[in-house]
């Protein structure tokens, strides 16, 4: 897992940026307000998170930890990918978020293209408890993989995959005790550890 990019920018579009890191040029899918932020030919330092495809390799960066956490964490939500959560941060804070799940404001939620009654409804019922509560202190980048943290980050991955958030759920708790055996979580070997446990079953 990739889970931050520093370099300088070498290219500003309207829906990515390009930073150029020890001499290659790394392309981010980006929200509007974090292209906002970044300037060309500025050094910047932008958390990301791969989304990973049977035919690609994706990087989306986030202006903060908060919003990069919160892309990760809706798309644990049924029918919610990488575009849909990008778009949900485009029209929506992290925060705004929070407020509309914990306060069942099924029409901010509607206000984001691609999210009908349905979806709105499937997506607080599906987060509520998960999300945190508005006003919440936001993960950043020194905490961000806690034992919280690295099941979030494991159970994107796997819906990134195209696993259900179901079968996701069970995969984490399979690797559960892999993880309290280690020092520190390793992402990406319990990556590894859940989808083998999801392809025995």
């Amino acid at each position: 897992m990739i889970a931050f990019v520093r370099g300088r920018v070498a290219a500003v579009g309207l829906t990515s940026v390009v930073l150029e890191v020890g001499g290659v040029g790394l392309e981010l899918q980006c929200a509007p307000n974090t292209i906002a932020d970044l300037m060309l030919g500025a050094e910047a330092t932008v958390p990301t998170s791969m989304v990973v495809r049977e035919d690609s390799l994706t990087l989306f960066g986030f202006a903060d930890e908060d919003e990069k956490q919160m892309f990760e964490l809706v798309q644990t939500a049924s029918g919610v990918g990488p575009k849909l959560a990008q778009a949900m941060l485009a029209v929506l804070t992290p925060e705004a978020i929070r407020r509309a799940v914990a306060g069942d404001d099924v029409k901010t939620l509607t206000g984001v293209p691609g999210i009908g009654q349905k979806g709105a409804q499937r997506i607080i019922l599906e987060l509520r408890d998960r999300i945190g509560s508005p006003g919440s202190v936001p993960l950043t980048a020194v905490n961000a993989v806690t034992a919280s943290g690295w099941q979030s980050q494991v159970h994107g991955g796997l819906v990134g995959l195209g696993w259900s958030g179901k079968e996701a759920d069970h995969a984490v708790a399979a690797v559960t005790a892999d993880a309290d055996q280690m020092a520190a979580p390793d992402v990406a070997r319990l990556l590894r550890l859940a989808l083998q446990t999801l392809s025995r079953a």
